[in-house]
């Protein structure tokens, strides 16, 4: 059996692998918190349907 090189106890490095730094992403301000959209969407769907329904009770 031969050896592999790496001391015992230590990782051996691997393709992909994220032992190394790497670069914290960006925060993405709104773009992370999708429900502020939805919520912008339901309030104004309860507004139109609010004019709506106060059109046919004739107000």
């Amino acid at each position: 059996m031969s050896g592999s090189g790496v001391p015992p106890g230590e990782t051996p490095p691997a393709e992909g692998s994220t032992a190394s730094a790497h670069r914290e992403r960006a925060d993405g301000g709104l773009w992370e918190h999708p429900g502020v959209f939805v919520l912008l969407i339901v309030i104004g769907a309860l507004m139109i349907a609010g004019f709506f329904i106060a059109r046919i009770w004739g107000w």
